[in-house]
């Protein structure tokens, strides 16, 4: 062989070695079938959801989920996390053959794949305690902003013309550390690596002033037109979505830094445990109702036939109206009233006899606590700075024990207003506190119907002689039924107690700004079984028992309405003369 033919010859052997070892794009690499290995690029510092941990391990949501899509795909990968930028030029010189954390954008599209959404990515603006309140991008305009370089965030300022001043960092922990330091204005970061980062730097004087200014899909993203590895990605994650393994996984990472979540079939479960009986409950107090009415009407036919036997009649009369007074309470509380009451009643117990020891054991360790405080500084305890904390306990718990006992006071109430009492026996009462205990009967319906409600008490009112129970009944019969005629809860209830001298009689005023009533209606609101309300369920019982009731106490109830003008309702009362107490 000659000369030259050598040369040759050594020249293309070494050209076809060079080409041989020469790296393959990541599109051109192997398959699911091949051996080398799956080169996955990340961001370094953004927990929860990649970083790299204090064993210098890469870690966090988007590398778990990856390791558990290769197991199920049978791929082996390796990570290789580094600055977001510098990951995103890996990414398109081959370097690295996917992403596992890229917010979906439009612009983005362009230069790479995505794959299906693996979470949803809310950007927060992050201020200092300090710092003037905002509620929008637009009022950042002429601030300065840090936010991650590289970053969606950054990409959308950029494209919308951001009129301030964007100070870019390496890391989104740069940029909460520059907004802690006064060195910007404010800081745009992801809610949950920000409040992580804010935790872990226990950088406590800046907080998430608007918690969501921007929402993103977050994705896996490959080099355009690498659809092979794409798809292997896609299939593993709707694998382990169809097993539940990614519900492990994200609530091992994410779920402790958002509030929980209840799934809709959880919602189902429960809500048939309670709808179904409560449905047929309701059903056969209906039934019971129905049947309760029908028995009332066939005994006011039997008094209309029988009036010529007037003290019969009469005796007829008094019973039935004792039926009336019990059906109209249960028909306002409920047949459960007696039983909830206990069941409240118990855990209600346990609070009021556990808040004192709390109270004692906070009080015993609070010297303890102080002397840490002067000696060290402040620390945290609860999540909040102990100088604050200090005031707040003392608080919390007296709030607590006060709770407990307006609760047990309310039970009260709703037990002795359930309980029947069939001898109606008279006795000295308080009117005004009779007025106050109805209220509080009814003060869930009447927060429902109204945001302006008055009250107004008499300062001197003597005592009237009477049954508390049912005079109790009447009134709350009168503020639902004001409560009733509102037509929003921007209308208003005012109710007032007054003492007549002249009349020598207690006074109830309850008045509302409802829909009021038509003038042919009024002589007849006290007529058993008239109701204008009967579409609603109105029985036409309230007002005649109402009516029946203060009349067996000497007293009258007045009726003052027009329509579109409200209605005014006056109840009086005899107090007892000051000759009768002597």
């Amino acid at each position: 062989m000659s000369f030259p033919a050598l040369c040759r010859l050594v020249i293309l052997s070494w050209i076809i070695a060079l080409i041989l070892s020469w790296p393959l794009p990541a599109s051109a690499r192997p398959g699911a079938d091949s051996s080398a290995p799956v080169i996955v690029g990340g961001d370094r510092d953004y927990p929860p959801y990649e970083f790299i941990d204090k064993n210098g391990h890469a870690a966090g949501f988007n590398v778990e989920l990856t390791r558990a899509i290769a197991e199920v795909m049978g791929m082996d990968v390796q990570f290789r996390l580094g600055g977001w930028s510098e990951m995103r030029s890996a990414l398109q010189s081959n370097q690295v053959d996917v992403l596992d954390g890229m917010s979906y954008s439009e612009e983005r599209a362009k230069e790479v794949d995505f794959s299906l959404p693996h979470a949803m990515i809310n950007h927060a603006v992050f201020a200092r305690r300090d710092s003037p309140p905002v509620n929008s991008l637009a009022e950042l305009a002429g601030k300065s902003v840090a936010v991650h370089g590289g970053g969606i965030m950054h990409d959308i300022l950029t494209q919308q013309g951001f009129s301030g001043r964007l100070q870019l960092t390496a890391t989104p922990a740069d940029a909460l550390r520059l907004l802690a330091a006064g060195k910007t204005d404010y800081a745009i970061v992801a809610i949950l690596p920000g409040m992580y980062i804010v935790r872990e730097l226990k950088l406590t004087n800046i907080y998430p002033a608007v918690r969501n200014v921007a929402t993103h899909r977050y994705c896996f993203a490959v080099k355009k037109g690498n659809a092979e590895l794409l798809s292997r990605f896609n299939e593993g994650l709707a694998i382990l979505r169809k097993t539940g393994q990614y519900d492990v996984i994200y609530n091992k990472w994410l779920g402790v830094m958002e509030p929980e979540h209840v799934d809709w079939k959880t919602v189902a479960k429960y809500g048939a445990v309670v709808v179904i009986p409560l449905v047929m409950l309701l059903g056969g107090f209906a039934l019971w109702s129905r049947t309760l009415h029908r028995q009332v009407a066939v005994r006011t036919a039997d008094l209309t036939r029988e009036i010529a036997e007037r003290k019969h009649a009469e005796e007829e009369l008094r019973l039935n109206q004792q039926q009336l007074v019990q059906a109209d309470k249960l028909a306002a509380l409920g047949v459960l009233v007696s039983g909830v009451a206990h069941e409240i009643n118990n855990p209600t117990g346990l609070i009021l006899l556990d808040v004192p020891i709390l109270k004692r054991a906070h009080a015993d360790s609070e010297r303890i606590l102080e002397q840490h405080y002067q000696a060290s500084g402040d620390f945290i305890i609860g999540g909040i700075p102990y100088s604050e904390m200090r005031h707040e306990i003392p608080r919390v718990l007296d709030e607590m024990q006060d709770g407990a006992k307006r609760i047990k006071r309310i039970v009260n109430d709703l037990k002795d207003f359930a309980r029947r009492d069939d001898l109606a026996e008279k006795q000295r009462v308080d009117f005004n506190g009779i007025v106050e205990t109805a209220l509080r009967l009814v003060d869930p319906t009447i927060r429902k119907a109204t945001n302006h409600l008055q009250i107004e008490y008499a300062r001197e009112m003597p005592p009237i002689l009477g049954n508390s129970q049912r005079i109790e009944q009447v009134v709350v019969n009168l503020i639902l039924n004001a409560c009733q005629a509102l037509p929003d809860a921007e209308r208003a209830i005012a109710i007032s107690t007054r003492y007549n001298r002249t009349t020598a009689s207690a006074i109830l005023v309850v008045r509302d700004e409802g829909v009021g009533i038509e003038p042919e209606n009024l002589s007849r609101l006290t007529d058993p079984f008239f109701t204008t309300k009967r579409e609603s369920g109105g029985t036409g019982l309230g007002l005649s028992v109402s009516d029946g009731i203060i009349k067996e106490h000497g007293g009258r109830i007045y009726f003052k309405s027009a329509p579109g003008a409200g209605t005014t309702v006056t109840l009086s009362i005899p107090v007892i003369k000051e000759e009768q107490t002597t």
